[in-house]
């Protein structure tokens, strides 16, 4: 089988823990692309926040090459970043999660397609989006009604005790049960899309715009938000820092760690090592 679609995670998956891309990653997804392979970023973050990562891997503003975000709510092309297909929250659904979080120990982020409103920052997410070098708005009051006539990609809550956030999820059942999809990332967030929006259905999507066969796909993650699309593509790979959960439904775990260069050992042994 020829695979001709890399969608990977970025967080803890192509980025190491200092949020950036290492050398041996950036090369072999170069060397993948001059094989025909398309590399495609699926993360739960903005488009417009990954965009020194584009530069880096040769793909800014170019024609023909892609990104899903938003955990899959929106499909961009990278030239211009024309959004393709976005499927966002309603307004009066992201204003009812983000009042009933004010009960509880959570910083959270609202994004739009192009930015991202925090309110409550936590210390640890501070350092994380200095880190990330991520452009945010720090919200001071704790109303969300200027955001009415702006379209929502979605909304998440913070804390680093994931049990904690995932001790909230059933007392929500009648905010989010049948309207919105739940999942967890990076080991420290709760996030909120559309019902039926995810990576995988981004996945599918993309892979048809591209008259790509989804069994000609690779796709790489670390943790829940991933599963979706791990499950659909036709090589699920997890980082060997991948959760548990992550690593028992993927048919390749990874040697290497998000720090090792996770996307190298991905195109070394599924596209290089099979022509």
């Amino acid at each position: 089988m020829g695979y001709k679609l890399i969608a990977s995670d970025m967080d803890e998956t192509l980025l190491n823990d200092h949020h950036e891309i290492c050398q041996r990653n950036i090369d072999l997804i170069k060397k993948a692309k001059e094989l025909g392979v398309k590399f495609v970023p699926a993360t739960g973050r903005g488009f417009m926040s990954i965009q020194n990562d584009l530069r880096l891997l040769d793909l800014y503003d170019q024609e023909g090459e892609y990104v899903i975000s938003f955990n899959g709510g929106a499909i961009s092309e990278n030239k211009d970043n024309q959004v393709i297909d976005f499927q966002g929250l309603p307004f009066e659904k992201m204003k009812e999660i983000f009042e009933f979080g004010l009960d509880y120990d959570v910083c959270q982020h609202i994004y739009t397609k192009d930015k991202v409103y925090i309110f409550n920052l936590s210390e640890s997410e501070a350092q994380r989006i200095k880190n990330q070098k991520v452009d945010c708005i720090i919200m001071e009051d704790n109303n969300v009604d200027f955001l009415k006539d702006t379209p929502i990609a979605k909304i998440l809550y913070q804390n680093t005790d994931v049990p904690y956030l995932m001790s909230i999820e059933p007392k929500m059942k009648d905010i989010v049960e049948g309207l919105c999809s739940v999942s967890y990332s990076s080991n420290r967030y709760m996030e909120f899309n559309r019902i039926g929006v995810d990576k995988g259905q981004g996945l599918k999507k993309l892979a048809k715009i591209l008259g790509i066969d989804i069994k000609d796909t690779i796709a790489v993650g670390d943790n829940y938000n991933d599963l979706a699309m791990l499950k659909v593509a036709g090589l699920s790979v997890a980082a060997g820092n991948s959760v548990e959960g992550v690593k028992d439904v993927c048919d390749y775990v990874c040697q290497s760690n998000n720090n090792e260069g996770v996307l190298a050992e991905v195109i070394e042994r599924f596209i290089i090592d099979e022509l």
